[in-house]
């Protein structure tokens, strides 16, 4: 399988001003393909192929005197700015037969991927070498990038394999890193016997069916004053003055530190569940629904998306098996004791924190009964796989449809 390994780098100026140049090159090159290509689509004329416009933005602009500056930065940054705008396009085509396939079937659904749009210089700039640029990690530990020089990198673990490719990327709060693509092996744990179940959630962001809570630490929600500080203080500078720009450059500084806080929480305890659990279990949220609610920034604080993404691809590495349950499966309302549905349904009952079985009289935690019910309908899943039919059985006689005479 194939994972990052993302490391700081620290240029010094002459590689910034390189490392600007091979930016502003790249978006202009992808920004040029999308021109062409949209200007063609409205005049009705033929797609341009790939090969054609990597040979107008490249090779053709640089004979140019407007694109003669192309010429300094390495061939491979754009030729993979346009290989990442025939993947864009690609992306989109597909998502839209699949959007037209579903809506054919009678299915409610949106499309997720749109258009490829224009590339903007006050966005986190990224470009790509692969290993036709020679590109190469030296013996002294720095990054040999060409036309950028020896960079430094901060090494925060070891690198396992040789990288394909590094990508080096600038985000808004002005930090340098370089993300490398490596291929891993799959390194399996001993077998653990062990299988838990896993309800996220808002006030706690997680609760296992082993009846723990861990709770949420709501990043975003303890550092608004210090970011609404902030966004009031850019907001009060001069537009385009450097003070504007001094402010913009702190207030995308305490951005990170809420991501780079949330990203390492994740981290932590999808490796705690991967590596204790052999069948970690959880729902198939669906969140860009959720997104829509009123209940969005929350939703976005907690980072459910992110989490899950982490248990995917760990649990792929140690060959531990991750279940999802169906988002419908009413684990909140069934009793985890006797099975009864008897639980607080509708939206009224989202409020309920707990609430007594009609059928057997058990005291439930809403979100530790649920996670014992995701627990157990993982179990039928991997047991017995999501794509098994019911085998053959008796009819009944009475059966809605059937013939009593003809019931066997």
């Amino acid at each position: 399988m194939y994972l990052r390994y993302r490391y700081r780098i620290a240029p010094t100026d002459e590689q910034r001003q390189a490392l600007a140049r091979a930016f502003g090159c790249a978006r202009v090159v992808y920004n040029d393909g999308l021109r062409l290509r949209e200007g063609a689509y409205k005049a009705g004329l033929p797609c341009i192929t790939d090969s054609k416009l990597l040979r107008l933005v490249t090779t053709e602009a640089k004979k140019t005197p407007e694109r003669r500056w192309l010429t300094s930065v390495s061939a491979v940054v754009l030729q993979q700015s346009v290989a990442d705008l025939h993947r864009a396009y690609h992306n989109y085509f597909q998502a839209f037969e699949g959007l037209k396939a579903a809506r054919a079937s009678g299915e409610s659904t949106s499309l997720r991927i749109h258009r490829p749009r224009f590339k903007s210089k006050h966005d986190t700039q990224a470009v790509r070498f692969t290993a036709n640029s020679r590109f190469r990690v030296l013996p002294n530990g720095r990054l040999r990038l060409p036309k950028v020089g020896n960079v430094r990198i901060r090494w925060s673990r070891p690198l396992p394999v040789e990288p394909s490719s590094v990508t080096i990327t600038l985000d808004r709060a002005g930090r340098y890193h370089a993300s490398f693509v490596v291929e891993v092996a799959e390194v399996p744990l001993p077998v653990a016997e062990s299988a838990i179940g896993i309800d996220l959630g808002l006030s706690s962001f997680a609760t296992l069916s082993t009846d723990e809570k861990i709770d949420n630490p709501r990043w975003l929600r303890h550092r608004e004053r210090a970011l609404r500080h902030s966004q009031r203080s850019m907001s009060r500078k001069q537009k385009g003055s450097r003070n504007q720009e001094k402010a913009r450059q702190r207030l995308a500084r305490r951005h990170a530190k809420v991501a780079d806080a949330r990203r390492d929480f994740h981290h932590q305890l999808s490796t705690r569940l991967v590596h204790e659990n052999q069948v970690v279990i959880v729902e198939t949220l669906n969140i860009a629904a959720l997104g829509r609610s009123n209940l969005a920034k929350s939703l976005a604080d907690a980072g459910w998306g992110q989490f899950i993404r982490m248990l995917e691809y760990k649990s792929a590495k140690v060959r531990r098996t991750l279940a999802k349950v169906d988002r419908w499966h009413p684990s909140s309302q069934i009793c985890s004791g006797c099975a009864a549905r008897s639980g607080p349904k509708g939206w009224a009952g989202v409020h309920v924190r707990a609430w007594t079985c009609s059928q057997c009289g058990i005291v439930h935690d809403r979100d530790v009964n649920a996670a014992k019910n995701i627990l157990a309908a993982g179990r039928a899943v991997t047991a017995c796989g999501p794509a098994v039919s019911p085998g053959v059985r008796r009819a009944v006689g009475d059966e809605a449809g059937t013939t009593p005479a003809v019931a066997v």
